[in-house]
């Protein structure tokens, strides 16, 4: 119920955003969105390049949970599931949840779009929103400025569950249509990523990834991102 208080809290901001955007029409406004959608998916790269990497807390029952070979349906895994996360912070459970889910893709595709963009429009989106709200009221900010921040709000809350439209065989007419004209990836593209976990983290639009590979390798080859931190540990 509050997730729930917080989204229709965002998308009220976020409208406001958007008729302070519609009340000066710029042509400028096209080009601010295009890029607040590429800041958008450099920012999903760059979040995806750092859960992958960034190493599990040692002797947390992670290792188990990942390594697990019976169901997870099953009462002992859910069980050992509940122990482990009652042990970590929510931010080790997003780190967990990026690695968990690269043996296991398709369970990302199933989850709902309250789970998916709930944790980012609390941390970031929201604050973002609500911050332009302010300089709306407060100075003579430029609608095509504005219009870029609602490009950059509307991917930067909705990039996990782009992600799990990429691990999901059925999607909404509107993400295939973005598809279509390469506002979102495909899901072959994005297969990129899963075939090396070493290149392609943006999961939007991919149009960062070919910057973002080159700050990957840079960062790997300079040990400063290492494949120890792809699994957890016991």
């Amino acid at each position: 119920m509050l997730m729930r208080i917080v989204l229709a809290l965002f998308f009220l901001s976020l409208a406001a955003n958007v008729a302070f955007a519609l009340s000066d029409p710029h042509w400028l406004a096209i080009p601010a969105m295009l890029l607040g959608w590429y800041l958008a998916d450099m920012l999903s790269g760059a979040v995806h390049m750092y859960m992958d990497y960034r190493p599990c807390r040692p002797g947390m029952g992670l290792d188990k949970l990942y390594f697990y070979p019976g169901s997870r349906e099953s009462e002992e895994y859910q069980t050992m599931f509940r122990t482990a996360m009652r042990r970590i912070n929510p931010l080790e459970r997003l780190v967990y949840d990026f690695k968990n889910h690269h043996p296991r893709p398709d369970a990302l595709g199933r989850r709902g779009v309250v789970r998916l963009i709930g944790s980012t429009v609390l941390a970031g989106a929201l604050p973002l929103s609500i911050l332009m709200n302010v300089a709306c009221l407060i100075w003579q900010v430029p609608s095509w400025a504005v219009a870029g921040m609602v490009a950059l709000l509307l991917g930067g809350a909705f990039a996990q569950y782009f992600h799990g439209t990429l691990h999901r065989a059925h999607n909404p007419w509107i993400v295939e249509g973005m598809r279509s004209v390469g506002l979102l990836m495909t899901p072959q593209a994005h297969q990129l990523h899963h075939d090396t976990l070493k290149r392609d983290f943006s999961t939007n639009c991919g149009w960062s990834n070919p910057l973002l590979n080159r700050v990957f390798a840079t960062a790997y080859n300079r040990r400063w991102l290492r494949d120890e931190g792809l699994e957890p540990t016991g």
